[in-house]
């Protein structure tokens, strides 16, 4: 039987799609599971600014940790909005890393240091390279990675710490500042706001979420972005609602008043910001709106 070619495509039409498409493969790809980036690198002016994964983790009953100030129903309300769920929370520690040329320093070092080594040499860097350790605050996420089974994680670095937050937690008979930070002692230095890390690098009092709270301001060839630190910890809840209180504040009225006074200067400045606590990769910029700020998340601006 001869076919013409109008008759063969007319049969290909008629056939089931299955039978039309290739073969699949015999053996099916595995499932892989979720998957994250572990580090994020972008330029400010001369600097190279990376931002690292050091953990993520789910905890339960969100309005246990934010908006404790307020109804559930206002609670559910604005998180319906937000498209957010209100039985679960996402948390990620993000320290980053700042290499100024001459310099690579990291601010916080997440909870522990089999996840900061991780996170660091993700990067493309080891631990070894770090010149600098600056701790915004002795919170045991941001202190964890400072000391492991074998020791001072940071080996040929120097700490920097500020000396309102670095006393209060040494007089409070504190496990983790015993533990991770008061070895180190010899290697660090106590700052005031105002304080220069380096150059380029200043530190910004941000009081409240601890009594001795730090920001950094990042500058370089007049590009400017901010390390704030835990001065807000979620892109809604905090940034939306900053009078809302959060759990982990240890003066609540304080705490809001910074990150009004903060979130208003960088929305007012367009200065871009790393947040601790933020969706990784943890870069973004804020807005006001209506009472409060919004989250806009970073997108390609930086690398342009």
């Amino acid at each position: 039987m001869k076919l013409t070619r109008r008759a063969a495509l007319s049969l290909g039409a008629s056939l089931p799609l299955a039978a039309a498409l290739p073969h699949a493969a015999a053996a099916k790809a595995e499932m892989k599971g979720m998957d994250i980036a572990k580090s994020r690198r972008v330029e400010l002016g001369e600097f190279e600014v990376t931002t690292l994964l050091a953990g993520t983790a789910t905890r339960d009953e969100p309005q246990g940790i934010f908006g404790m100030n307020v109804s559930p129903e206002e609670f559910a309300k604005v998180s319906e909005e937000a498209f957010l769920p209100t039985d679960k929370v996402q948390f990620f520690f993000t320290p980053t890393l700042i290499n100024t040329g001459s310099e690579l320093i990291l601010f916080d070092t997440g909870l522990n240091a089999n996840g900061i080594t991780a996170a660091v040499e993700a990067a493309g860097y080891t631990a070894d390279q770090v010149d600098k350790v600056v701790i915004t605050h002795m919170h045991g996420d941001h202190i964890g990675g400072l000391m492991g089974d074998a020791g001072e994680t940071f080996k040929n670095a120097s700490y920097i710490a500020g000396s309102v937050e670095h006393n209060h937690w040494a007089k409070a008979d504190n496990d983790g500042f015993k533990a991770k930070v008061a070895p180190l002692s010899e290697k660090m230095t106590m700052i005031e706001d105002g304080a220069s890390v380096a150059s380029g690098i200043t530190a910004m009092a941000a009081y409240g979420h601890t009594p001795g709270h730090m920001g950094y301001m990042i500058e370089s060839n007049g590009a400017q972005l901010m390390l704030i630190a835990d001065l807000a910890n979620h892109p809604v809840w905090s940034l939306a609602k900053p009078d809302w209180e959060v759990r982990f504040d240890m003066d609540k009225a304080a705490a809001a008043a910074s990150r009004r006074k903060v979130l208003g200067m960088l929305a007012a400045d367009r200065v871009a910001m790393v947040g601790y606590h933020m969706p990784f990769p943890a870069m973004g910029y804020v807005a006001t709106k209506d009472d409060g700020f919004e989250y806009v998340p970073m997108s390609y601006q930086m690398m342009l």
